[in-house]
């Protein structure tokens, strides 16, 4: 089983990246190898794959177990293409690992959204900090996707920023090669306060390539645990309240509530992935642009007008 696992592993390897690939084999190496890795392939049955799947579902990691009876799946079925077995038992596991719960990143609601803004302009750490919690707000990208910014990815004049499909990698930082989590280029249409805050920022960092570097080097990006850490110093429960991830909720939220614009040029601008495979292979960075230009200046106005009350979004219309 390991030598057919290990061909499977390899055919696969040029669609992964480095770090996915080995994540793959750190988990077949502890949890399957030592239990069928020496059989004969031909001579596993379901039974044996299920008592393995159920063994590490017992231990309470379902993800693991669920991650491992899909590993187990695709082995099984280059085994059937390669002719080495009929049949593939891995097929009836489906049902055999519980069923996890989904948790969203917290959020708040937007009728709190007042109450955050002040308490980030009282924010009294570091000034980058503070600046990219406000960033974060206004163009609400996933983490990585802002940390690891790098300055040649903006035109501030066209009001830009184009986050690259791959970055080149920050040596000793971990995923620093991560760009759009979509793995395409994802453009962001920089609002006039968004503008703003980057000139901010970059009066701080002029000597760094990166926009948030960290506060012992300028070579090393911001710390994936300073939003959330700045968040927890403001007094918020990153847990059940509010994390950094959650700013893409209560954007997306906003957005929809106002009912000025399509649901799918929205999804666009969160660059969530498109359903529709079809689809999919159509749709270009530059989908609804004009749009997401507008939508996006609306929310910064938005957060302005919510610096001083609540206003539903609906009641506002866009904002040239």
């Amino acid at each position: 089983f390991k030598y057919i696992t290990t061909s499977w592993h390899t055919s696969n390897k040029k669609l992964w990246s480095e770090h996915h690939a080995n994540k793959i084999l750190v988990c077949l190496e502890r949890y399957v190898f030592p239990q069928i890795g020496t059989m004969d392939i031909r001579e596993i049955e379901t039974l044996h794959l299920a008592k393995l799947v159920r063994a590490v579902d017992d231990c309470g990691v379902h993800d693991v177990a669920g991650r491992i009876r899909q590993y187990l799946t695709k082995i099984m079925r280059h085994a059937v293409q390669q002719g080495i077995i009929r049949y593939n038992p891995a097929l009836d596991l489906a049902g055999i690992v519980t069923p996890i719960i989904s948790r969203h990143h917290p959020a708040l609601p937007l009728r709190c959204l007042p109450e955050l803004l002040e308490k980030i302009d009282n924010y009294k750490g570091r000034t980058l900090t503070r600046l990219a919690l406000e960033l974060n707000l206004h163009v609400f990208l996933r983490s990585s996707e802002l940390r690891f910014a790098r300055w040649e990815e903006f035109d501030l004049e066209s009001c830009i920023w184009t986050v690259p499909a791959k970055r080149s990698v920050i040596q000793g930082v971990r995923f620093s090669e991560r760009g759009s989590k979509m793995k395409d280029e994802h453009l962001v249409p920089l609002s006039r306060q968004a503008v703003s805050l980057l000139e901010q920022i970059k009066a701080l960092t002029i000597k760094s390539g990166l926009v948030l570097p960290g506060a012992y080097s300028q070579d090393k990006p911001m710390s994936e645990n300073t939003i959330n850490k700045a968040l927890r110093v403001i007094g918020y429960d990153t847990k059940t309240e509010i994390c950094g991830h959650g700013f893409r909720a209560m954007a997306c939220s906003a957005l929809n509530e106002s009912g000025l614009w399509s649901k799918d040029a929205i999804e666009r601008q969160m660059s969530h992935t498109e359903r529709n495979r079809v689809r999919a292979a159509y749709v270009h960075k530059a989908e609804y642009l004009e749009a997401r230009i507008e939508m996006m200046q609306w929310w910064s106005d938005y957060i302005d007008i919510s610096r001083k009350y609540y206003v539903p979004p609906y009641t506002l219309s866009k904002k040239k």
